[in-house]
């Protein structure tokens, strides 16, 4: 049986998904989060072989929480479904350790096919993306990404801020003080160079960790 978690923030969405894969007579979903902090510290108890990942997360986003179950769950392995066909999310998806990208308005069979792909230890990607073009794409020289410059912390930081949510909040969430919290921030702006929450926010919609 394949286990499968949901990491969605829309209810209905998360239901489409759930009624399809089970429609499989090997495949179960183990469980749902829709906010992707909650998802990874709940992933660790649901031992899932695939997690399905919306690219826009509140808490965090799902190009970062690819990174974190990546490195801290490696048998999981990571689909992306998204309604953003965008080259460089593709690539930093795959960078980050996820297994396949998949388009929302693609074929309900695609990400069937798409599970049973990652399960069996292949890349899988939408039609509209190639694997000779996502490695054309990693292999291409450039700037170094400030964004990689973060650390865990302070992309869960970015990510909270740039959401609205207050140092206070912020710390909640976290279980870390508002004082630490507004160290962190204060190091994220300065590292990618931002001034203010409306550049920050900018940023975090051009990174794909709000939507549009």
């Amino acid at each position: 049986m394949i286990r499968i978690a949901l990491v969605d923030d829309h209810p209905l969405m998360r239901h489409g998904v759930r009624s399809l894969l089970e429609a499989e007579p090997d495949m179960q979903v183990v469980g749902e989060f829709g906010d992707g902090l909650e998802a990874m510290r709940g992933l660790p108890a649901l031992d899932p072989d695939v997690a399905v990942v919306d690219v826009v997360l509140p808490g965090m986003g799902g190009l970062a929480l690819a990174k974190e179950i990546t490195a801290h769950l490696p048998r999981c392995r990571t689909l992306m479904l998204s309604m953003h066909a965008k080259e460089d999310y593709v690539l930093e998806a795959i960078r980050n350790g996820a297994a396949g990208y998949v388009l929302k308005d693609q074929s309900t069979g695609e990400l069937v096919r798409a599970v049973r792909s990652v399960v069996a230890g292949r890349r899988y990607l939408s039609p509209e993306f190639t694997d000779r073009a996502i490695d054309a794409w990693s292999r291409r020289d450039g700037p170094a990404d400030v964004y990689e410059s973060l650390t865990a912390r302070e992309r869960e930081v970015l990510q909270l801020a740039a959401e609205g949510h207050s140092n206070q909040e912020i710390g909640r969430r976290l279980f870390i003080s508002p004082r630490t919290v507004e160290i962190h921030r204060a190091n994220l702006h300065k590292k990618l160079e931002l001034e203010g929450q409306t550049a920050l926010v900018r940023y975090a919609i051009r990174r794909g960790l709000l939507p549009p």
